[in-house]
């Protein structure tokens, strides 16, 4: 009897133990998808009603309590009568080398291509020193979606848009940018150490094997030959000839002669040279634009894990070295 007791408690135990082990996994199931929910989220400011709020602040502090309660007064009887019908959609792209603000990015312009129209406007407040080709032109091609859709776009360069960060700004109907803020460097770089003698003083063996002629041109660790660098010569003035054409395509009037040489210039000497159209920076154009229109700042963010984190400043890091743009 005992022993009948015995095994059917250990039966108990396991069947109890399978029960928790499924609640675990249902909870943990649910769990990770809202905490996906939560990590992804699409963000709308009213900008109107944030330089309101500041206004007013400033203004609490300055005034006498009388004249400011008359002036709020004044303020709520004249914006009854203010109906604006332009909305100007406000997005942010600070670049690295990689240009992973473009995840964010894309979700931020099919947000807004969804309601947008051509008497609105997106104002794209750009900050980037460049990076890698492929991941640029991605996301020049996410900007090239808003021209598409006719509605118009302005770039507001306040700090530097350069290399892959000016093949985005010459999107732009517009490119408005700080005296200051550094502007072109329309051209392409590779940049490849070459670990071979230090292998070969520690007797350590490369070994590279390709099927086609171009698969690599210049390699980390094994003998690099002129053959080799002139085939990497040829690939990186290629994408220089492409990068000219797409600005030419949308800066007709910009003397590439002068422009594509892989030269910086500050916005001040910029303009001379029809890199960008106005000396503004952003806040004065919001400053202006909120007298006529609705100003939304659109953002959507993406939470990333500690991997995602740690993988990113990894290839980062290893970009550093091997990008060419």
């Amino acid at each position: 009897m005992s022993e009948l007791l015995s095994e059917y408690g250990l039966f108990l135990a396991k069947t109890l133990t399978i029960v928790i082990l499924i609640a675990l996994l249902i909870r943990s199931s649910i769990s990770s998808k809202s905490r996906v929910q939560a990590a992804e989220k699409l963000e709308i400011k009213h900008l109107n009603k944030y330089y309101e709020r500041m206004t007013r602040t400033l203004m609490m502090h300055l005034m006498p309590k009388k004249e400011f309660v008359k002036k709020l007064k004044s303020e709520k009887a004249h914006k009854k009568k203010k109906k604006y019908t332009k909305r100007v959609f406000v997005l942010d792209f600070h670049g690295d080398i990689r240009a992973t603000a473009v995840a964010s990015l894309r979700e931020e312009i099919t947000a807004v291509l969804s309601v947008a129209t051509p008497e609105d406007e997106i104002l794209l407040r750009l900050e980037s020193g460049g990076g890698l080709v492929h991941e640029y032109g991605l996301a020049a091609s996410q900007l090239e979606r808003i021209r598409k859709k006719q509605i118009p776009l302005i770039i507001a360069v306040d700090k530097i848009a350069a290399s892959g960060g000016y093949m985005m700004a010459c999107v732009g109907d517009r490119i408005i940018a700080a005296p200051f803020a550094i502007i072109g460097s329309i051209g392409a770089l590779m940049q490849v150490p070459n670990f071979h003698r230090l292998l070969d003083k520690h007797g350590i063996d490369f070994e590279q094997i390709k099927a086609g002629e171009l698969k690599r041109t210049v390699t980390l660790f094994g003998i690099n030959t002129d053959q080799d660098r002139e085939l990497a010569k040829k690939q990186v003035e290629d994408i220089h000839q492409l990068f000219k054409e797409f600005v030419a395509r949308y800066r007709p009037d910009m003397d590439l002669s002068q422009t594509a040489t892989g030269q910086h210039w500050h916005a001040i000497q910029a303009k001379k040279l029809n890199l960008i159209d106005d000396l503004e920076t952003s806040d004065d154009y919001l400053a202006e634009a909120c007298k006529t229109a609705n100003l939304y700042k659109v953002t959507y963010t993406v939470k990333k894990t500690f991997a995602e984190r740690f993988l990113a400043r990894t290839q980062a890091a290893s970009d550093r070295t091997l990008g060419p743009f």
